[in-house]
């Protein structure tokens, strides 16, 4: 069982058909839900999952809705934001998250390791997003 960084396979393909819309003020609803090192996900996962998901105090199964930022060009590199998103006076142990589509059947967009178990105890658990940049986005289209 493994938690691997990934932009789901799936995800790719249903880019190309239109399943996806990032737009901030109009776009899909995506959520982030956390798992913990008993879950096993990755490039293959195509939807949603309780197996695996963590759980714990203020952590509902599904996690939380992300803010979405419209997605911008970094140089020739299409990338994509969300807010930081925080998990508050939550106690719960998790080793990585999915980020999936609430709108369109809770299809999986990317899977993401943490390198680690991380935990909150009664405290914010937050989930940090790196810079929108061609190098750093979480999700990216080279």
């Amino acid at each position: 069982m493994a938690i691997t960084s990934a932009i789901c396979s799936s995800f790719k393909q249903e880019v190309l058909v239109g399943t996806h819309n990032f737009t901030a003020s109009s776009g899909n609803s995506f959520k982030l839900a956390l798992y913990t090192s008993s879950a096993t996900l990755g490039a293959a996962t195509t939807a949603f999952t309780t197996t695996g998901q963590a759980s714990g105090t203020n952590y509902t199964s599904g996690g939380n809705a992300l803010t979405s930022v419209t997605p911008v060009l970094s140089g020739t590199t299409a990338v994509c934001d969300f807010a930081d998103l925080t998990f508050g006076t939550a106690t719960v142990t998790a080793r990585g998250c999915m980020i999936y589509n609430d709108t369109q059947s809770d299809k999986a967009v990317a899977i993401i390791d943490f390198g680690g178990d991380k935990t909150s105890t009664a405290g914010n658990f937050t989930v940090v997003f790196p810079s929108p940049t061609a190098t750093g986005a979480i999700i990216r289209l080279a």
